[in-house]
């Protein structure tokens, strides 16, 4: 089934991007795996070719593109090379750059866009917190106004680009008391005193991407790096949650369809008892369900797609997206690394990378639970 969505400008998008993959980051994916992180050449790369500043308005670097089927596009292409690009780079272009664009001053974009578009400056998004997970209205992450600054004390984890990043949107509360109300948005620079990043976190999978704790000692922070208005993150962070959500949705399925079409080059050469596992029964039955699953949810992905463009995307269609298509995804990976044998389990092989890779996705973005939740509340209420 031939999908729609996508028009001609798209397909050549994807053509650049998949060059750019091929060229600039499969070559640089051990020295990634190593250091554990998306390397500067790829991040000032991505820059050069365009692709870190999708939304943002031309006049400060960007592609001034406002059409989330780019940003799909760069993610199924990414995702190829592996999920941890997909995320690093997505979160960047993806979840950041909104709030970049649309919660701040002019002053403020022209000092951080043309940077963030360019890969010089690689940002990342503080919200979740060691206690609280995907629960982002308790947090306890503190920000009290001394003089003309902000003095942010708390810590935060999980955190995509930690580790690395020049510029964090840290989401700390300015008036006690409340869950929801009186949290508001900061710009922190990579190198602000008291901002300790704790090193990176040793994740189970996607090892090319930094993940870091980061702890808030003290940090100040000029009236000026406050974005949006005080005290309305909350709803900020709701608002953009939806996209988030879509993306991950994105990534997943296209990580699924990728797995599958390997394992299924696989079975076509795998032999037991003088044939290609795939003349067993077994094994084409398997490919047919996991085939069907994977069209479905890329059709109903491809449709939240369509949705979001026209702005009629809900909270509980993105919700489902990222839920089916995570529970898919690892249905996928887990019959896959069956298929491979014991080398499906040996860490140099591909597809137990993208096992490993795959487990976080039912986490986060929001745990399938609360997916759960989310969609059940909107049908009870």
């Amino acid at each position: 089934m031939r999908r729609t969505i996508f028009e001609q400008e798209h397909d050549d998008f994807r053509s650049a991007v998949r060059t750019f993959v091929d060229r600039v980051v499969i070559p640089q994916d051990e020295l990634c795996r190593t250091q554990g992180e998306v390397v500067r050449d790829i991040w000032k790369a991505a820059g050069e070719s365009g692709l870190l500043g999708l939304c943002v308005p031309e006049e400060f670097g960007g592609a001034g593109v406002d059409d989330y089927r780019f940003n799909a596009v760069l993610d199924e292409e990414l995702t190829r090379a592996g999920l941890a690009y997909a995320c690093a780079l997505g979160v960047h272009t993806h979840v950041i750059a909104p709030y970049l664009v649309h919660l701040t001053t002019p002053a403020q974009r022209k000092r951080w866009l043309p940077g963030f578009c360019s890969g010089d400056l690689i940002a990342a998004v503080a919200m979740t917190e060691p206690s609280g997970g995907s629960d982002l209205a308790g947090l306890t992450t503190r920000a009290v106004k001394q003089g003309n600054e902000w003095v942010i004390n708390g810590s935060k984890i999980f955190i995509t680009n930690g580790a690395s990043a020049d510029l964090i949107i840290v989401a700390a509360r300015t008036e006690p008391g409340s869950r929801s109300k009186g949290i508001s948005l900061f710009v922190v620079e990579g190198d602000a005193p008291g901002l300790d990043r704790g090193g990176r976190l040793n994740k189970v999978g996607q090892p090319q991407g930094d993940t870091a704790e980061l702890y808030f000692s003290n940090v100040r922070v000029p009236e000026e790096n406050v974005i949006g208005e005080l005290g309305a993150g909350f709803p900020a962070m709701m608002k953009h949650l939806a996209q988030e959500r879509l993306a991950s949705a994105v990534c997943n399925i296209a990580h699924s369809e990728y797995v599958l079409e390997q394992a299924i080059a696989h079975v076509k050469q795998r032999e037991a008892f003088g044939a290609p596992i795939a003349a067993l029964q077994h094994t084409r039955f398997l490919i047919a369900d996991l085939a069907t699953e994977t069209r479905v949810a890329r059709t109903f992905v491809d449709a939240c797609i369509s949705a979001h463009l026209s702005g009629d995307l809900t909270a509980e269609e993105a919700a489902m997206a990222k839920l089916k298509t995570s529970e898919v995804q690892a249905t996928v990976v887990d019959a896959a690394v069956q298929m491979n044998g014991g080398m499906g389990y040996m860490r140099e092989s591909r597809v137990a990378q993208d096992w490993m890779d795959a487990r976080v996705t039912r986490i986060w973005a929001g745990t399938n639970e609360i997916m759960r939740e989310v969609i059940g509340r909107s049908m009870t209420r």
